[in-house]
């Protein structure tokens, strides 16, 4: 009954608008956390999602990183996947299909270790055309052009990548930013202005576990990446920071999401549109469920829509 009443409310507040992308919700998958496709929709209504956002591709297929890749952690877990997949391609061909006789509304996250490598998995994403609403650019990878760290922590060269791929670009482009940086802000600025029509903040933040009884490290990679509620008020923190800079600017939140009040903390935080990760391990309904959650709460607030929700606490 409650799930009955949260979908009409769900209805009732209508649809969002990512920049030049309209959703008919403002709840989405993160990616890495439902697969390639449509791999969890035999536990929850996958098109009646604002979207579902394919895990991260690149230009060719992608072994990962050696097991073990995902391991508990407290309130949530770490993970060194190490970006699997099956090549950009591959994904057009085989799992872009199976989401449109679904009718889901899919989104492309593509990562790269260079400028010319996200370039050419843009490029590669011609073939689908406007089959697919949006491409997200996972800036939060290794950097290997010559510098160290993460690319997402040096404001020019995520610059430089947003500019390129935009100019190849046939769907509008977000940027998937890391709160592992005291900079967000300074990246959030440029890559905005460099072409980015949404901003998806934030991706996990760099831990790691070792084994006590055997001194060994919990997973195959070493360091991985946090998840989970244990970063949520970091993702609510970096949401609110960014919305404060920079008013106009569209902003999925991310990070720790597994209720209805946790979203909409996020969307008064800054955010027009949420997605759901990790607790998608615990719950493969999570995304539904907190969708339905969050409406009804919004609805309690006496919202006839989700503007009335977002950025709320600037309001104040």
């Amino acid at each position: 009954m409650t799930m009955r009443r949260g979908e009409r409310a769900l209805e009732a507040l209508g649809a969002v608008t990512i920049g030049d992308v309209c959703l008919q919700n403002p709840f989405m998958t993160a990616s890495g956390t439902s697969g390639h496709d449509i791999e969890l929709a035999s536990f929850m209504p996958l098109h009646k999602l604002g979207a579902v956002v394919a895990k991260s591709l690149f230009h060719e297929s992608w072994a990962g990183n050696p097991s073990p890749r995902v391991h508990l952690a407290q309130s949530g877990m770490i993970n060194a996947v190490g970006l699997q997949g099956p090549g950009v391609a591959a994904w057009v061909r085989d799992s872009l299909p199976l989401l449109e006789h679904a009718h889901v509304t899919p989104i492309v996250s593509i990562w790269g270790r260079t400028v010319a490598e996200y370039v050419g998995a843009a490029e590669q994403l011609h073939s689908a055309g406007r089959r697919i609403a949006a491409l997200e650019v996972n800036l939060s990878c290794p950097n290997l052009e010559g510098r160290s760290g993460i690319i997402a922590h040096d404001p020019s060269l995520s610059g430089n990548i947003i500019s390129a791929v935009a100019r190849v670009a046939q769907v509008p482009v977000w940027a998937k930013l890391s709160a592992n940086t005291d900079r967000i802000v300074d990246v959030a600025t440029t890559v905005s202005d460099a072409g980015a029509s949404s901003l998806t903040l934030i991706n996990t933040m760099l831990g790691m576990q070792i084994n006590v009884n055997d001194a060994t490290y919990s997973l195959g990679n070493g360091g991985g990446g946090l998840s989970g509620a244990a970063i949520h008020p970091i993702a609510v923190r970096a949401v609110h920071d960014v919305r404060s800079a920079l008013p106009q600017v569209p902003i999925v939140g991310v990070g720790g999401i597994s209720s209805g009040a946790d979203a909409v903390e996020m969307m008064m935080a800054g955010a027009n549109a949420v997605q759901v990760g990790t607790a998608s391990f615990a719950r493969p309904n999570a995304t539904w469920r907190i969708a339905c959650e969050a409406a009804l709460i919004a609805r309690s607030r006496g919202a006839s829509s989700w503007t009335q929700i977002t950025s709320l606490v600037h309001h104040k």
